[in-house]
């Protein structure tokens, strides 16, 4: 399954257009690699998404087409999910 399509279908992102813009800006890795809108997701796979200040790993427990809102979060297990430390928190600022 593409990973936009995914991504939207899980719910981790509300929309498939804005799934893939942050795609597209590099704000999206699989198994460690930046990924395209276009690449292919596996069950298995560990998906590490960055909003803003907020980073969210995840790893793929089920692929569907689509999910009603209530069994979306069956599609993914949480693995981590951390704060990212701003350019002013590090300097001390």
């Amino acid at each position: 399954m593409r990973l936009d399509k995914f991504l939207k279908v899980s719910r981790l992102i509300k929309r498939r257009t804005l799934a893939k813009e942050v795609a597209d800006q590099g704000r999206v890795w699989i198994n460690g690699h930046v990924a395209k809108a276009s690449s292919n997701v596996k069950i298995g796979d560990e998906l590490t998404i960055q909003f803003g200040q907020k980073r969210v790993t995840v790893k793929v427990a089920d692929l569907k087409e689509t999910t009603k809102k209530e069994e979306a979060t069956g599609l993914y297990e949480l693995i981590r999910e951390e704060r990212i430390a701003s350019a002013s928190e590090q300097d001390g600022v």
